[in-house]
């Protein structure tokens, strides 16, 4: 294989369309757009096709619009449209055009009116329940609607007076004509325009008639000269549609590819569904940090750079499957790795006393910002005799492989001395509430002249300079692997993690005190934090991200061997 075959090899299907086409000479450049609806907040899976339009763009040097395909008044909001805005550009993104389907109003109206005077289109007086009838079903060819064969004088005539609002909502529609008897269900005479009074977030009342989304779909892409219109595999058997409208109206022709969306476990990512949970309070908000929203992904602390690097180890397929969510944990984990300054943070903590340490004195240690990244430099933090350690740290009695501290055991304090526990402190119902220590003067990280080894290194906070803190530890927000395919006599919401959110109180060294909303932080030895919008200086907020390895995989592993 030549090294030109090898490259061509390489890269995926869509690539390869697009270069055959542009050889071919079919487009004179990669014109895309990415065209969401603006009836929720943009999820995970949007970012895959965020990437695709906009990537293809700038890999072949041409042009991606940001179009909003508004047709449902009802459903869509202002509110949503600035939300993917945001989301787009925070993933690093720019569009070169903005455009909005209801620009095209007044074309796609013009055209179904052309289409009428062609014997292309009709009005129809069916109910919706009687359309259903006369469609037939996947193995049943439909019938043509009694009002099929209406005169072209008479359906130009019901259209405008449709437009003009003389007939109810529903009582008619506009629909192509085209073959009830076809193979491909979206043949057999698709609606184009349905009656509907509802105030639009751009046309306010200016329109009682709106287009179906797959009649202004396609005739948006052209009137914009888009070349490859990229779409998601539910859009393939639409595709014989779009194209019938676009050759009988004579118009620039794009061409569409579609390829597998992105589907991850446990992820739940239908907007109806997270309209549902939204609205009846079982999460926080469209930007909750468990919700699969991009703006959720934003606010629990992921990158931009983690969620790109996702999109592009998923690839593109022709065939739908379902990813590990693991590995959207694993790629904000990698990058995180390499960015994140560390610090160190007790959760859940239980009071450390060194008796031999001077009263009242405070030394200064220094610690590695980021082992990843020398440039990152040093910082110093106070250490005193009155320190916050993990409880897990500790067992008064341990297991032979148990290398932390324990009674009678020595270890190691980051960034400061080893410790020896000669003894402990109890309630009044024998649990241990305080660790006596001594420090031994020589073994200071950086400087240890002992000779000491041991096995085990723990973090801390002293006590005395610890910055309290509200820590909120998000976990996975559904317990199973498909949430949206429940068991008989179940919805999604039985499978809610009740666990999916813990809110605790945590011990934090001084230097966190100005960490601004926004910033990532690994908390040494327990995971990767972020400071939440809803700190203040007088209330330090952080989110969990993830923690720092896979602790599902552990447990699920773990109850598949027992």
């Amino acid at each position: 294989m030549s090294e030109q075959e090898a490259k061509r090899e390489s890269k995926h299907f869509i690539q390869q369309a697009i270069e055959a086409d542009l050889a071919a000479g079919r487009f004179s450049g990669v014109f895309t757009r990415f065209p969401p609806e603006p009836n929720g907040y943009l999820h995970i899976g949007h970012a895959k096709s965020i990437c695709l339009n906009f990537g293809l763009a700038k890999e072949y040097g041409g042009t991606c619009n940001l179009r909003f395909d508004d047709t449902n008044p009802t459903k869509e909001e202002t509110e949503y449209v600035e939300s993917i805005q945001e989301d787009i550009r925070w993933l690093g993104f720019e569009w070169d055009s903005l455009h909005y389907a209801s620009d095209y109003f007044d074309q796609l109206y013009q055209w179904a009116e052309k289409l009428i005077g062609e014997g292309h289109a009709y009005v129809c007086d069916l109910t919706a329940e009687q359309t259903r009838e006369y469609r037939g079903t996947l193995t049943e060819p439909g019938k043509n609607s009694p009002f099929r064969d209406r005169t072209v004088q008479e359906n130009l005539d019901l259209i405008r007076r449709m437009r003009a609002g003389e007939f109810p909502d529903g009582s008619r529609v506009l629909r192509a004509k085209i073959d009830m008897a076809s193979p491909n269900i979206n043949l057999r005479d698709p609606v184009m325009y349905r009656i509907l009074r509802a105030t639009h977030h751009r046309t306010g009342d200016a329109w009682c008639i709106y287009p179906t989304y797959d009649w202004t779909h396609g005739q948006s892409d052209s009137i914009e000269g888009i070349s490859f219109s990229i779409c998601t595999l539910e859009f393939e058997n639409h595709r014989p549609l779009y194209d019938w409208y676009c050759e009988k109206l004579g118009i620039h022709h794009p061409r569409q590819i579609e390829f597998a969306k992105l589907k991850l476990s446990t992820l739940l990512m239908g907007k109806r569904h997270m309209l549902r949970m939204v609205k009846e309070g079982y999460v926080n908000g469209w930007d909750d940090p468990r919700m699969p929203t991009i703006s959720g992904y934003r606010r629990r602390g992921y990158t931009p750079e983690s969620i790109r690097n996702f999109c592009a180890d998923a690839g593109i397929a022709k065939f739908n499957s379902t990813i590990d969510i693991i590995r959207l944990e694993n790629a904000v984990r990698e990058h995180l790795n390499a960015v994140a300054l560390r610090r160190m943070a007790v959760l859940d903590p239980i009071k450390l006393t060194i008796t031999n340490w001077p009263e009242g004195k405070v030394e200064m240690t220094e610690a590695i910002n980021n082992p990843e990244d020398p440039s990152a430099g040093k910082r110093e933090i106070p250490f005193s005799g009155s320190l916050w350690i993990e409880q897990d740290d500790f067992r008064e009695e341990a297991p032979r492989k148990f290398f932390r501290l324990k009674k009678g055991g020595a270890v190691r304090l980051r960034a400061g001395y080893i410790v020896d526990c000669h003894d402990v402190v109890k309630d009044a119902d024998g649990n241990v509430i305080e660790i006596l220590c001594t420090y031994d003067p020589e073994t200071k990280s950086g400087s240890d002249s002992s000779g000491r080894k041991v096995k085990g290194t723990i973090h801390w906070v002293s006590a005395e300079h610890a910055v309290e803190a509200e820590v909120r530890l998000y976990d996975r927000l559904f317990t199973v692997e498909n949430p949206g395919d429940p068991e008989e006599g179940k919805t999604f919401l039985d499978y809610l993690n009740p666990d999916s959110l813990k809110v605790i109180t945590g011990y934090l060294e001084p230097a966190l005190a100005e960490a601004e909303p926004g910033d990532r932080i690994q908390f040494e030895r327990l995971g990767y934090y972020v400071v939440d919008p809803d700190t203040t200086p007088q209330k330090r907020v952080f989110n969990r991200i993830v923690s720092l390895r896979d602790t599902w995989g552990k447990m699920e592993a773990k109850g598949k061997a027992d």
